[in-house]
């Protein structure tokens, strides 16, 4: 059977999916529509990150009114360091975890991180380490013989 999707409402595209679809199928399809849609690094760090705009503006030591104006027109220059290591860290979070808990590690607090969790250390400032942390815990070849 031949769905015409665009020719439905979004909401009626939904129902017809999820009354038809496997579940665990539906779920990777609303995975790779979010990977799809949201592309800007900002958006897809305050969305897998779970956090408000506020939350987000705290870590970049910024306004929410000015972290708003980000997610249109993008991170200025003198922030794209940070920015570049929440993407990274993010990207590699989006991949090794499930997009639903991803809120739950990042707020985590970790021996590895000082008793600190990977939100803590954005909200300080240390986004390297963050990145750093992330990439630790996922490299691979550390258990490999």
């Amino acid at each position: 059977m031949e769905l015409a999707l665009n020719t439905m409402t979004p909401r009626d595209a939904a129902a017809t999916i999820t009354a038809t679809a496997d579940p665990d199928w539906t779920r990777q399809l609303v995975d790779e529509l979010d990977r799809t849609v949201r592309t800007e690094p900002l958006e897809r760090f305050v969305e897998l990150w779970g956090l408000s705009n506020s939350a987000a503006a705290a870590v970049f030591g910024v306004s929410r009114q000015a972290f708003s104006k980000w997610l249109k027109t993008g991170v200025p220059p003198g922030r794209a360091d940070t920015a570049a290591d929440l993407a990274a860290a993010t990207d590699l979070l989006d991949r090794y975890v499930k997009r639903e808990r991803i809120p739950a590690v990042v707020r985590r607090t970790a021996p590895m991180l000082e008793d600190s969790s990977l939100l803590d250390l954005a909200s300080a400032g240390d986004t390297r380490r963050v990145a750093e942390a992330v990439t630790e815990m996922f490299d691979l070849r550390r258990v490999q013989p």
